[in-house]
């Protein structure tokens, strides 16, 4: 049982798996499964609150927006929340071991890294691949962490992700969590969870050039907006 965990899955447009997957979340003994409708334009809102989840409504598109309004959804009751995907790509199964390590403080926030893992054929693009090894070195040469991934399966205590300001609204919100921990001393933690292709639906960004491109120039830019503005403040502390 996982209890004192919060779940947030941010969504759009996801009505096929998304039942699937808050089932499968909730048969991990989690204390609430929190849904972050997107705006969608199907019925993902309805099928995830029939399925046992509590959904919050966003309106303002973005991944960033989304995470932030399911964090501001957390009920007092929970220490520790994690992130996944709606699509069912991400493997509940692995949430246990995502928060073991914060629940018996060996770390402050744990990453599940799918390329470390063992991935289902055709679950990853190698853009994305090639994108989680680029920003794993970019932070380990930055700030002495290592990370291979950019996953968004990823756990943390919530008063520590309330610490780290997230500011980040789009699809640079998963590497600023992992820069703004980096850069503020947290004890960061990878593991290797396992990874499927997606259970319906269609990708808001691998299967999109468009959509990609824009993803990995928002990456790169709040990775250098963020190494300045981050190292700065590092060295402006005593």
């Amino acid at each position: 049982m996982l209890r004192g965990v919060a779940v947030v899955i941010p969504c759009l447009n996801e009505a096929e798996p998304i039942a699937a997957v808050v089932r499968e979340v909730l048969a991990q003994g989690v204390s609430e499964v929190i849904v972050v409708d997107n705006g969608s334009t199907d019925a993902t809102a309805d099928i995830a609150r029939l399925a046992g989840a509590r959904v919050v409504s966003q309106p303002l598109r973005g991944y960033g927006h989304a995470c932030a309004a399911g964090v501001a959804a957390i009920g007092p009751w929970c220490e520790f929340v994690c992130f996944m995907d709606g699509d069912g790509s991400d493997v509940p199964a692995f949430l246990g071991a995502m928060v073991a390590p914060l629940a018996e403080d060996r770390a402050d926030f744990v990453l599940g890294s799918r390329l470390r893992g063992v991935r289902e054929a055709g679950s990853l693009t190698p853009q994305q691949l090639v994108a989680g090894r680029i920003a794993g070195v970019l932070l380990r040469l930055v700030y002495g962490v290592r990370f291979t991934d950019m996953s968004p399966m990823r756990a943390i205590r919530v008063d520590r992700l309330l610490a780290l300001d997230m500011r980040e609204r789009s699809f640079g919100w998963n590497l600023e969590m992992q820069m703004r921990a980096a850069a503020g001393g947290l004890r960061c933690l990878e593991i290797p969870v396992d990874h499927r292709c997606r259970r319906g639906g269609v990708s808001k960004v691998s299967g999109n050039l468009a959509a990609g491109l824009q993803a990995a120039w928002k990456i790169g830019t709040t990775f250098l907006r963020l190494a300045l503005t981050l190292r700065r403040g590092a060295m402006a502390r005593p």
